[in-house]
């Protein structure tokens, strides 16, 4: 009986301290400053809506793209007029000054990107004496029938919850918009960038991008007013061209943005129509893609500089799920629970196609239609993080995580929609302290643990993003770091962890940035990081910090290179007094560090009879000079 006991008291023990051990494993990083290296837009860093804030919060935040239409406000919005329909209470019409946002943004903002909107749809407003009188009805509180189409002298169904979107009488729409063809639409162009007094004089080159309208795949429900029913995608199609091409005609560097899709289903489907040509069968994007590729090759005039979709994705086991919806973009393993639209991708209801990797599609389809490199991006302008709203650090994860997926594969631009507690400390962490370009770094727990890495241009400074998506545990990480050689010692982290419900965000200085130090030993380290955290560590290489960051052409010369038993270093009479010399192996090992005073010596000879066949590291430090190259043993 005592032997049972001991044995049932050791798989107890086995299994408390086993499974935990799995749980709670350690994780190892490994960074290769030089293995797909990218550049990061800093779009972005972007956001929705007006600005409501003081300028400087927004400038602390790092913030760098706003996204100032409107969403369904910019489909019937009259720039000759400043006024625009708003379908979601009751089409009334209300004054909206896009030329004052402009200039504001303009003038306030010297490192922002602003997005505006073209209007497809045909009609807009023109109006806003035959508003609906909300106040009069209800003291303007929101009730099921705001959708109703009541503006124009509309009489609300009240009755019928059911069918809340259908008025009794539906408003007159001749009463509160207008006709709106191409010419009207893009003629903003003119009026924003025509120097003044022709125009407002406006910086194009700030107001680059420009959403193709919004969301059109579901005008027949939000703008049912005006178009009871969808039109065909090919129809569609030539509404969206015959824009482009009048927008390119007046400002050839704009940046056209679509189709602006409303959610996943749309990115496969348009309405109920099923779309085939000669035989083959095309989901939405992929028939949209294919017409502009058609149109560029049939009149020279490129139609579409970014895919951009909406994304409000759906977490089934609420925020389990939301930290992993970052692989939706390009995991081709991953399984997305709210993958829907994608089972028609072929023409019918699949369900077995369930991984989404919505952007390498996207990215596939451009190669197949326009060629390899067509320099066509991909971005969001509406997303939502899934995650709930209490759980600030939650979200400051999830967003982390887009924000360094979307770093590491290039995508053009990123505003959310939905603005939750933890995402300006977010922004700011990754808009202030990420460098330009990111890098290759690969966890042994990708899924549980990333590392986001990135380096300045000059590759002297780097930035590694930790972001532990484990709810309950920290983690133990070693970072291992290779091409890219840092001195040993101490340097600085900045983290994000138990953030509370409340926004923690005033400025630059006033934060929930937690700091603090890490070791660096042969070119790694080890850090503990918490439950739903983001630590960012803040290195530079070894060739930062002398007094003196100038150099002079040809003061060092390698040879031979290949070297066999012996390295020569050519010096210049530049070089005087005491010289700093370190040797790396490609791995970042620090494997010579000495300090010479040629005192007149016009080479320094290195044994590398030691050395094994490779690429080596050798900077050289001194006062005057600062030289930093490679050579190779080969024996």
């Amino acid at each position: 009986m005592k032997k049972f006991l001991k044995t049932k008291l050791f798989i107890f023990i086995w299994l408390m301290f086993g499974f935990e051990t799995i749980y709670a494993q350690d994780v190892t990083v490994n960074i290769d400053a030089t293995l797909n290296k990218c550049k990061i837009s800093p779009y972005i860093y972007g956001r929705n809506n007006t600005f409501d804030k003081p300028v400087q919060f927004y400038k602390d935040a790092g913030l760098r793209m706003a996204r100032m239409n409107g969403g369904n406000n910019a489909t019937k919005y009259n720039w000759r007029k400043k006024m625009s329909s708003h379908p979601d209470w009751y089409n009334n019409v209300y004054g909206n000054d896009w030329d004052k946002s402009s200039q504001d943004m303009v003038k306030n903002y010297p490192d922002m990107q602003g997005m505006w909107a073209f209007q497809l749809l045909g009609r807009v407003a023109s109006s806003a004496n035959s508003n609906f009188n909300d106040w009069g009805y209800n003291q303007s509180q929101w009730w099921f029938g705001v959708g109703q189409n009541l503006a124009g002298g509309g009489v609300p169904n009240t009755t019928d919850a059911s069918h809340a979107s259908v008025a009794k009488v539906e408003g007159n729409i001749t009463l509160y918009t207008q006709e709106w063809p191409a010419d009207s639409t893009v003629a903003i162009l003119n009026h924003w960038f025509q120097p003044v007094p022709q125009g407002l004089g406006l910086d194009k080159n700030r107001i680059l991008y420009w959403n193709m309208d919004n969301e059109p795949d579901i005008w027949n429900g939000t703008h049912d007013d005006v178009m009871k029913n969808l039109p065909s995608a090919s129809a569609f199609m030539d509404k969206y061209i015959q824009v482009a091409k009048k927008a390119k005609a007046i400002f050839p560097g704009i940046k056209l943005c679509g189709p602006v899709t409303t959610s996943e289903w749309q990115w496969y489907k348009w309405g109920s129509e099923s779309i085939w040509i000669n035989g083959k069968y095309y989901c939405w994007l992929e028939y949209f893609i294919k017409r502009c590729a058609d149109e560029e090759k049939a009149t020279g005039v490129r139609v579409l500089d970014v895919v951009d979709l909406h994304n409000y994705p759906w977490a089934k086991n609420g925020d389990v799920d939301a930290l992993q919806l970052h692989r939706m973009y390009y995991d081709t393993e991953y399984v997305y629970a709210g993958a829907n639209g994608l089972f028609t991708i072929s023409g019918g209801w699949d369900t077995k196609l369930d991984k989404e990797y919505i952007f390498k599609r996207i990215n596939d389809w451009l190669d197949q239609y326009y060629g390899a490199n067509s320099g066509i991006a991909c971005g969001i302008s509406e997303w939502s993080p899934a995650t709930t709203e209490s759980n600030a650090s939650a979200t400051a994860v999830a967003y982390a995580s887009h924000l360094g997926t979307f770093a590491n594969n290039g995508v053009e631009y990123f505003t959310p929609w939905t603005w939750m507690n933890g995402m300006w400390e977010t922004l700011h962490l990754f808009s202030r302290y990420a460098k330009s370009f990111s890098v290759a770094s690969t966890s042994s727990n990708e899924n549980m643990v990333s590392a986001y890495t990135t380096v300045n241009q000059q590759a002297d400074s780097m930035t590694v993003m930790i972001v532990n998506r484990d709810m309950s545990s920290s983690r133990n990480i070693t970072v291992n770091i290779n091409n890219f050689i840092v001195n040993d010692g101490n340097y600085s982290t900045l983290q994000l962890s138990s953030l509370p419900s409340t926004e923690t965000f005033i400025s630059h200085t006033n934060n929930a940035l937690k700091t603090n130090v890490v070791a660096v030993n042969t070119n790694s380290f080890k850090i503990s990081v918490p439950s739903l955290s983001v630590t960012a560590v803040v290195l530079k290489s070894a060739t930062t910090g002398i007094d003196n960051e100038t150099g002079q052409s040809g003061a060092v010369k390698l040879y031979p290179d290949p070297a066999n038993t012996k390295l020569n270093i050519g010096l210049s009479s530049a070089l005087t007094g005491l010289v700093r010399l370190r040797i790396y192996e490609l791995s970042g090992k620090m494997i010579l560090d000495t300090q010479v005073t040629p005192d007149g010596q016009s080479t320094i000879q290195i044994d590398t009879s030691g050395y094994t066949n490779g690429t080596y590291f050798l900077s050289l430090l001194n006062r005057n000079v600062r030289y930093k190259g490679k050579f190779i043993v080969n024996r």
